[in-house]
């Protein structure tokens, strides 16, 4: 079990690494500047505004699809209202509203490639995660 978690932790570094190197490599082709660590820069008010009501409906959801899942048997959730595929579409959700704010009203034109090709990668990586069961990592 314990060798599950030291793969998983490897899984997600080299991936962390990836991502980190892509976009400094991305950073300087399309001269975007570097976002501040924990800090999510809205485009202006209306994408805030967006961005937040994205953020209610998905806890909504959260609060749904627990209290949903938590009465059934194990074996028949409602695989749409699971934790993971929430959280997956909650991040596609939120970082194509953001694709769409800064390609309308940013300053750098290219803060919405740079960021879309940050989604698409991280989708990527996602969806492979996923339909590999952690790329063999969970496989019993």
């Amino acid at each position: 079990m314990e060798s599950v978690f030291v793969k998983l932790i490897l899984v997600l570094s080299i991936f962390g690494l990836f991502l980190f190197f892509i976009n400094k490599v991305l950073r300087k082709w399309l001269n975007v500047e570097k976002k501040k660590l924990f800090s999510y820069g809205h485009v202006n008010d209306i994408h805030k505004k967006i961005d937040w009501t994205i953020r209610i409906i998905f806890i909504v959801f959260l609060f749904i699809g627990f209290s949903t899942n938590v009465k059934r048997d194990p074996l028949e959730h409602i695989w749409f209202l699971e934790t993971h595929i929430l959280l997956f579409v909650f991040i596609i959700v939120s970082e194509t509203s953001r694709v769409i704010m800064e390609k309308r009203y940013a300053e750098n034109r290219n803060d919405y490639i740079f960021s879309t090709i940050q989604l698409v990668i991280i989708s990527i990586f996602l969806l492979s995660l996923f339909t590999t069961d952690f790329f063999g990592l969970l496989k019993w």
